[in-house]
């Protein structure tokens, strides 16, 4: 991939997006956009992406699957954030670098924020990345750096989700409330434990280089 053609290519990526933090209370980071503080002082997030389909230029990203390091010190909106990457290990050369390029944000568009708020890009790696559903329930494994289940919070209507909808948040407009089962991660040093902690389901619908 010519790299200086980064932050000018047409890119698209469509399916969903899962995270899990140590907030103990679902996150308050959605509606307030990073202007209130997460519930513990600082954030510590993993999370998985499942690319149902996209593309980069013409390289094809359908069927891949990311998982993800997030921490942040403070506000989410005060940035200094630190990000590993991790890229499914059935990706191409090319479509390993498309990728980096768009989750570093210096493809642009909507993951462009990224280039603001993330003060130390720890890495990208290769792993066997697994995202499936069973039900309500999402089930990602990340070599033996994440193990993940997920599941939305019951409401009043069994049969609906409970759902926060019409936000400004970076990931989608709507944001599924959901809390983990299973959330372990052991990368980079960091050693995480958020089984019961707050967790969030968005349909992504992302693209660039604008917006």
């Amino acid at each position: 991939m010519d790299g200086s053609q980064i932050g000018t290519v047409e890119w698209t990526i469509k399916g969903e997006l899962i995270l899990n933090c140590n907030c103990t209370v679902f996150c308050p980071c959605v509606v307030s956009l990073g202007k209130h503080p997460p519930t513990e002082g600082h954030c510590q997030t993993w999370g998985g992406v499942r690319i149902d389909s996209g593309q980069y230029g013409d390289i094809d990203l359908s069927g891949l699957n990311i998982g993800l390091l997030i921490e942040i010190p403070g506000n989410m909106g005060r940035g200094n954030w630190k990000v590993a990457l991790f890229i499914d290990d059935r990706a191409s050369d090319e479509a390993f670098d498309a990728l980096v390029a768009i989750f570093s944000g210096a493809a642009k568009g909507t993951t462009g924020l990224f280039q603001m708020l993330v003060g130390e890009f720890l890495g990208a790696e290769r792993q066997p990345v697994t995202y499936e559903t069973e039900g309500k329930t999402r089930h990602i494994t990340v070599g033996r750096k994440i193990e993940g289940v997920v599941h939305p919070v019951g409401g009043a209507d069994g049969d609906e989700d409970v759902v926060i909808t019409n936000t400004q948040y970076w990931m989608g407009p709507d944001i599924t409330v959901a809390t983990a089962t299973k959330g372990k991660l052991r990368s980079h040093g960091r050693v995480w434990d958020f089984d019961g902690r707050s967790a969030e389901i968005c349909q992504i619908d992302w693209k660039g280089p604008g917006r």
